[in-house]
């Protein structure tokens, strides 16, 4: 292998350029984003700060992981040694950051340490070996098909607010994916809310099957198809799910466990149906929730031909109360609900009108988009 010489002072010795690479300041700062968000502040093990880089046939690869998910991305780059080490990963996204605009970046690994040269700026990194890097094993795949990335965001945005915050019910702190054979199905509750979307999609699968996405990995999805277009890649084997597109693949661990039967909680159609404009409702129970009480966040709702009226109290004995139109003719009722429960799903619903289904104060309510049936929203109510 060749050496060089460096003098430093008066002090002079050898070292081994082990890699050295050049690109452009926005390929590698494009692919530390997507790579560095899996990378936690604080890990149990120091090489998980870091993210593995590997240079060779023209381009650099980059990979960052928690042993829960792991992110890799790619870009193009003029490869003047191959090589793979590890790097402290937010260090790494700073510098990149710091640096102007079209700059380019020329990274060296010599002898451990990794330096990085763009005009006059130099830093130097102290790496950590690439062979203790940990790799998620993916076995594999049982389920391989392509999904549209627009039908994957209509999935994920829809259902994936409604998922349990470190719910002792480990199983809850996640997203269910159903596959189906010519549907794909996506389904998160805490056990007060469930949150449902179905889409047609040509999946091939020959029997159906369940996987359910820990919260952390929605997360990465979601950021991975937040600007794609086009087809996504879906590979599923029995403890992880991948996802690709473009440069960028997404893998993450299963939860292991059994999704409860959502199907029971779906309540069947309602006694009474309401009509309602979407940002009028969202706009009243907004305004009626600024006195609710802080800890529940309860709301009553009153029913009557034509007009609801949202009311909240609390323990300080003030209250708050609206009335606005509705299109509904029938029966009088009154119910209460947790408002922010409410306000999450008129959040990610895009419809002028939405329908609310009541059959009386006891049971959940459903809510949805009148022109899109195959996502449905259910709130059960709470005694107020």
């Amino acid at each position: 292998m060749p050496s060089k010489s460096y003098v430093n002072s008066n002090f002079k010795f050898r070292y081994l350029i082990q890699m050295k690479i050049s690109l452009g300041r926005e390929e590698l700062l494009t692919v530390l984003q997507a790579v560095v968000s899996v990378v936690e502040k604080r890990q149990t093990q120091p090489i998980l700060s870091n993210v593995l880089i590997a240079a060779g046939d023209g381009e650099l690869v980059v990979t960052g992981s928690d042993l829960e998910v792991e992110v890799t991305g790619k870009a193009k780059a003029q490869i003047d040694k191959r090589g793979t080490t590890t790097i402290p990963g937010r260090k790494l996204l700073d510098i990149c950051k710091s640096l102007p605009a079209q700059a380019v970046i020329v990274i060296e690994d010599k002898d451990g340490k990794i330096r990085i040269q763009s005009g006059r700026s130099r830093f130097v990194l102290t790496t950590l070996a690439a062979s203790d890097f940990p790799s998620i094993g993916f076995a594999k795949e049982q389920n391989k098909f392509e999904v549209d990335s627009e039908i994957l965001r209509d999935l994920l945005t829809y259902t994936q607010f409604a998922m349990a915050h470190q719910d002792v019910r480990y199983y809850l702190n996640g997203l269910l994916l159903e596959i189906n054979t010519g549907m794909i199905r996506a389904v998160a509750t805490d056990g007060h809310r469930l949150a449902l979307c179905e889409r047609d999609i040509a999946t091939g699968v020959q029997e159906p099957c369940q996987t359910i996405i820990p919260r952390k990995g929605v997360s990465e999805i979601q950021r991975l198809i937040s600007h794609a277009s086009g087809q996504i890649g879906v590979e599923i084997s029995h403890s992880f799910i991948r996802l690709s597109h473009e440069n960028q693949i997404v893998t993450v661990k299963l939860v292991d466990g059994k999704f409860p039967d959502y199907e029971r909680v779906v309540p069947a159609a309602g006694t009474k149906n309401i009509l309602v404009g979407r940002d009028t409702i969202r706009a009243a129970l907004q305004r009626t929730s600024i006195l609710s009480n802080e800890k529940f966040r309860g709301v009553r709702l009153a029913l009557a031909n034509g007009v609801m009226t949202a009311a909240a109290h609390n323990p300080e004995q003030e209250e708050a109360e609206e009335e606005f139109e509705i299109d509904y003719v029938g029966d009088p009722l009154e119910i209460g609900f947790n408002v922010s429960y409410l306000l999450d799903v008129l959040g990610v619903l895009s419809a002028e009108t939405v329908r609310i289904e009541l059959s009386d104060s006891n049971s959940s309510c459903l809510i949805q988009d009148p022109s899109d049936e195959r996502a449905k929203f259910v709130v059960m109510p709470m005694r107020l």
